[in-house]
């Protein structure tokens, strides 16, 4: 939810778990409203994954800065994840995994999704930047 609207839906997303993160959830680009996701400027680099992009979401005249990424050319083990888009909770107004609305995930610089059956801790506590 972005904006008093869903901006998204899907029963296609692809789960992610990472060591010490809770499950980063990707839509398919075909789950967004047209014209929601906006290229942003800047990129980062995942050891794992490679080289990410970054995107705006935007409706009517709300905008949140570089709310959601994606890996346009993973690197081969994580190919499943070309062009699909995972969205910081934290800045949405909410998001769901079926039925329940997540908790996102404590830090502001990962993407995880943190849900009522899920024990922590999890990185982005104060104290775990060096986990």
């Amino acid at each position: 939810m972005f904006d008093d609207t869903t901006i998204a839906t899907t029963d296609e997303a692809l789960r992610v778990l990472e060591t010490s993160h809770p499950p980063v959830y990707y839509l398919p680009p075909n789950a967004f409203l047209p014209g929601t996701l906006q290229p942003a400027t800047g990129s980062s680099f995942c050891e794992w994954k490679g080289s990410a992009q970054y995107w705006n979401i935007c409706h009517l005249s709300a905008r949140a800065e570089r709310a959601a990424w994606s890996y346009p050319n993973p690197n081969v083990s994580f190919a499943e994840l070309r062009d699909y888009v995972a969205i910081y909770a934290g800045v949405m107004q909410a998001c769901f995994v079926g039925d329940e609305q997540v908790t996102p995930q404590p830090g502001g610089f990962y993407g995880g999704w943190v849900t009522s059956n899920l024990r922590g801790p999890f990185k982005g506590i104060p104290g775990s930047q060096g986990w």
